[in-house]
């Protein structure tokens, strides 16, 4: 339960710290007077996102904190699971600077705001005009009834499972698309990837096969040139070598008379070692060098068949031709181990299926034992806020579609009056009595619930009379197993409180401010009064409101 509360710098509040204690609390004020600003400040406590409007003083950091009773509620796996220091008493704060930035901190430990929003739905539940609007919501309908059921837990275990059955179910799909478009060029591919494994290629045979075709293409003009190379190396007389003999042998003569005439003795020494090497080598290529037309037809053919290849394929050599013929044989393996990925995936959803099917069985099971309780316990409360003829109707409809839920529809109809068909919430029951069925099944909720607070705002909307003062006692009922609030405007409410605030408004010079007060017991008469009779209070009414105190 919240014990106390401190705004500083928030919307018309520059300071307030108030306390506050179990049971059933009153805040009343006029229209405008500031009520929407506590909800708004207590709002941001559990973790609403917030603005530089929220600050009064924009050059100053607006604060809000808010302690929490938290020892009877479990808590303590949640403070470790988010690595939080545990206390009882828990405090929680939100500071939003003039830059415009927001901190959160729970017992001084920096928190995100998602942090923050998770610990709020065991702390407080604020229930809005909003939200009884929202009653006729099949999600909010089926979470009155699962709480009803005791569902909560099965459905977490479903909505994981269903989770990963969705997951599994995206893969499968995108698999059979991906094989359904591989299957489409599969045969282009296979024969792109015969092609290319027929035509045996090697890393560097371009290269090679190109000189050789060089070679044989231009046999008969390299075996001339080889030939006349040779002749004028080595003709007795007048060739090359004899000529480089004779002057060796000059060289050799003078050579001892100057280290120049040595050095020049040695390099044509060297020359002649080299020129006698490069004629063996001229005529070993001659000798090997043939005419072979056969040869040169077999080059020529492979040579075209890795040009148009390269073409093909749009590349230049044969390395990349390697390499496509690698990425379309992987291309080709992936395709055919994917029937049996897809298979073994198949088999796994269905074993999900099976045990989803499980689970949303034991949940429709639950609801259809949870429908009639719940039904009976909405129409006896009804009843006592004045609609003794209100019936419910609420029947599940199987499906094989896996909703976030379970596999039902629900048709949750209402009549109000004898002789009237069942209809749909929104369209049949009017604002009073949409106000009295939310509270009838808030009051149902309490009992299943373990949350601490409850903050009504004006659930009272459209009833006054006997029928506020019976909506009144419910929730204080309510009170003695959980802290509850009531924003009211009408007095048959208020007067059921054990404490009792007020929110107003005040101009201080030029600014404007609000403020919440707890009132006294005389100042709670006057009060009351006031919600009856206005501003100018009659007899009549303080002894109606010190009637209605008692």
């Amino acid at each position: 339960m919240i014990t106390s509360l401190s705004i500083k710098n928030y919307a018309l509040i520059e300071k307030l710290a108030i306390d506050f204690s179990k049971g059933f609390s009153i805040i009343t004020g006029e229209t405008g007077a500031g009520k929407s600003i506590i909800l708004g400040a207590i709002g941001l406590v559990l973790g609403k996102r917030a603005d530089l409007t929220s600050l009064k003083n924009k050059e100053e950091k607006c604060v809000i904190e808010a302690q929490f009773e938290i020892g009877k509620y479990n808590l303590k796996d949640f403070f470790e699971a988010n690595d939080l220091d545990y206390e009882d008493e828990t405090i929680i704060r939100r500071e939003i600077l003039p830059s415009g930035k927001s901190r959160a901190f729970i017992n001084d430990s920096p928190v995100n705001l998602q942090e923050l929003q998770d610990l709020s739905l065991y702390l407080i539940d604020i229930h809005s005009q909003q939200q009884t609007q929202e009653l006729s919501d099949e999600n909010v309908q089926f979470k009155i009834i699962d709480a009803i059921a005791g569902n909560t837990d099965i459905i977490a275990e479903y909505q994981k499972l269903l989770k990963s059955y969705k997951s599994d179910k995206s893969k499968l799909n995108a698999l059979l698309k991906k094989q359904s478009d591989a299957g489409k060029e599969q045969e282009y591919h296979t024969f792109l990837l015969n092609e290319l494994v027929a035509a045996q290629l090697k890393s560097g045979e371009q290269e090679e096969l190109e000189a050789d075709y060089e070679k044989l293409n231009n046999v008969e003009i390299i075996k001339e040139s080889l030939d006349k190379s040779l002749a004028i190396a080595n003709e007795e007389q007048f060739g090359v070598f004899h000529n480089l003999n004779e002057i060796k042998n000059a060289l050799q003569k003078v050579a001892p008379f100057a280290s120049e005439y040595q050095n020049l003795f040695e390099r044509i020494t060297s020359l002649t070692i080299e020129f006698d090497d490069v004629s063996k080598e001229l005529e070993n290529s001659s000798e090997k060098l043939l005419n072979d037309p056969t040869q040169l037809e077999l080059i020529n053919q492979k040579l075209q068949s890795i040009y148009n290849l390269q073409k093909k394929h749009q590349v230049s050599s044969v390395d990349e031709l390697i390499q496509i013929q690698a990425d379309l044989g992987n291309s080709l393996l992936e395709l055919d181990n994917m029937d049996e990925e897809i298979a073994f995936l198949s088999t796994i959803i269905e074993e999900k299926a099976v045990e989803l099917d499980t689970y949303a069985s034991k949940i429709h099971q639950n609801r259809v034992n949870a429908i009639p309780k719940l039904s009976e316990q909405l129409v006896s409360i009804l009843e006592t806020l004045g609609m003794p003829n209100a019936r419910f109707n609420m029947e599940l409809l199987p499906s094989e579609t896996y909703f976030q839920n379970g596999k039902d529809e629900l048709q949750f109809l209402f009549s109000a009056n004898k002789g009237t068909d069942f209809g749909l919430l929104k369209k049949v029951a009017s604002g009073g009595e949409m106000s009295r069925i939310m509270l009838a099944v808030k009051a149902i909720l309490a009992k299943y619930s373990k949350l601490p607070t409850l903050i009504f705002d004006e659930i009272d909307t459209g009833v006054s009379g006997e029928i506020a003062i019976r909506m009144g006692e419910i929730m204080k009922e309510m009170s003695t197993t959980m802290q509850i609030f009531a924003i009211t405007h009408l007095p048959q409410i208020a007067a059921k409180g054990d404490s009792h605030f007020k929110v107003s408004k005040a101009t201080v010079g030029n600014d404007t401010l609000s403020e919440l007060k707890l009132l006294s017991q005389e100042d709670r008469i006057i009060e009351i009064a006031q919600m009856l009779s206005g501003a100018n209070i009659s007899d009549s009414a303080l002894n109606h409101a010190k009637q209605l105190l008692n």
